[in-house]
């Protein structure tokens, strides 16, 4: 299929990004899921440019909403525009500090991986107690420290 032909046919060009975006949400998806910082921001960085294609995808094509004068049914949708620009302001944002984050930790520990946390292990195993819920199950108790009185 020739370019021109794939651009002729509106159909298959937003099926096509429709599958550009979601292939970017997958390897995003996974890049995210790993313990390397350098990772994790290529991966919310895929993430954010999935986010903008389906955005795009989305958008009806038109003319624009506040030049020119027109019927209001042909004019484009500004919403996924809008939508768009804050998602790429957020993304400068959250990959600012995640590149912090990873210069920090490469000063420290001279790698950009995350280790786990002993506490997060001892968690995770189920051998922690919270004593906040343990003294509220006892005061609940019919045989607690009340003595089951009323």
């Amino acid at each position: 299929m020739v370019l021109s032909e794939v651009a002729a046919e509106p159909t298959s060009l937003s099926i096509l990004l429709a599958a550009a975006a979601a292939a970017l949400f997958g390897i995003g998806t996974y890049l995210v899921l790993q313990r390397k910082l350098s990772r994790i921001i290529i991966g919310l960085s895929l993430l954010t440019h999935g986010a903008g294609v389906l955005l795009l995808v989305s958008s009806r094509r038109g003319t624009p909403p506040l030049i020119g004068s027109g019927d209001a049914a042909e004019f484009s949708d500004p919403l996924p525009q809008a939508l768009a620009l804050t998602a790429i302001v957020i993304t400068f944002g959250a990959s600012a500090l995640l590149l912090a984050l990873a210069y920090r930790s490469w000063q420290l520990t001279h790698d950009d991986r995350v280790e786990d946390d002993f506490a997060d292990r001892v968690i995770a195993s189920g051998g922690f107690s919270d004593q906040e819920v343990a003294d509220e199950a006892a005061l609940e108790a019919p045989d607690g420290p009340l003595g089951g009185a009323p």
